[in-house]
């Protein structure tokens, strides 16, 4: 069975025209009133590739969405962000009678082109981040966030002069802060979820240290943690941070330390074999990254215990 249709969007004008909207007033940034869309009642599922930044709010969207595994449902308002060239899916829900509402805001790269922003937007962690860590906004943060899409929207609206660029790019800045501040709150306020995740990664890292995968795979990897538990690896990483201090490459070393300290206190296993159950090909490397960890050796450790 062949899989869903894919649709690459390469300009902003592509998806206005694609979606029956009107000519977009500036080729380069657009902001769409997601009410606008209506999709076709035969639409089938598809897949889309866009050539530029998407960040959109929806509500009530007929839809399903897939992000890489996951699925899911715009019954509420939730704020998502997508960067040039990452894959996404759409399962049109034809039963639903609800209007979709909301608002997407569409950046070609080109708009950010010998502009700070152009380097800077590509290390903000949540377009890394899946659907599935989409940002629940408050009534108070869409407020904020919506009076900036109207800023943006109105200078692209004005007449072009040589500062509109420089206000819609101060904008766009100040729009992925206030996104970045959302996230970690969010973090923060989503207690139960975040520490059923950290509850997750304890239990999976436990079953990896004291079982064969150690031994066959060496340490696990930072994508392998977040695959297993269904989340991006940024968005992992970012959760730890905010919510312990370390990152998950932190969480993985702080693991592997604690087992082995566990394995040189109670066991008389030597270095070396200790240093191979716990994945080190090199006796070496583990010495020296205990010590990193500890500021002791693994023998000056043991010799503690005696």
């Amino acid at each position: 069975m062949p899989g869903p249709k894919l649709y690459r969007v390469k300009t902003i004008s592509e998806f206005h025209q694609f979606r029956n909207l009107p000519k977009p007033e500036h080729p380069l940034i657009s902001v769409v009133n997601v009410g606008l869309i209506d999709h076709l009642p035969d639409e089938e599922p598809a897949n889309f590739v866009f050539d530029f930044y998407s960040i959109a709010l929806k509500r009530n969207f007929s839809a399903k969405m897939r992000y890489g595994q996951q699925a899911y449902d715009f019954d509420e308002g939730i704020m998502f962000f997508m960067a040039p060239g990452q894959v996404f899916g759409i399962d049109f829900n034809h039963n639903t009678e609800m209007k979709q509402s909301g608002w997407m805001l569409l950046i070609h790269p080109d708009f950010l082109w010998n502009t700070p922003l152009a380097k800077t937007i590509k290390h903000c962690e949540f377009f890394d981040y899946s659907v599935n860590e989409a940002l629940f906004l408050s009534e108070k943060e869409e407020t904020i966030i919506g009076s900036i899409l109207q800023n943006i929207e109105q200078e692209y609206r004005s007449n072009i002069d040589k500062f509109s660029q420089d206000i819609i790019i101060a904008q766009l800045e100040l729009l992925l802060t206030y996104s970045e501040r959302f996230y970690h709150r969010q973090f923060i306020t989503r207690k139960i979820t975040n520490h059923q995740i950290l509850d997750r990664l304890e239990h999976l890292l436990n079953l990896y240290f004291d079982g064969d995968e150690i031994i066959k795979k060496g340490l696990p990897t930072v994508s392998y943690v977040a695959q297993e538990l269904n989340i991006s690896p940024s968005y992992l990483s970012g959760l730890l941070k905010v919510l312990t201090g370390l990152n998950t490459q932190q969480h993985i070393h702080q693991k592997l330390i604690d087992k082995a300290k566990e394995r040189l206190s109670t066991t008389s296993l030597s270095v070396s074999e200790i240093a191979y159950e716990l994945g080190f090909e090199h006796p070496q490397s583990f010495s020296k990254l205990f010590k990193t960890k500890t500021n002791l050796s693994p023998l000056e450790f043991r010799q503690s215990f005696n």
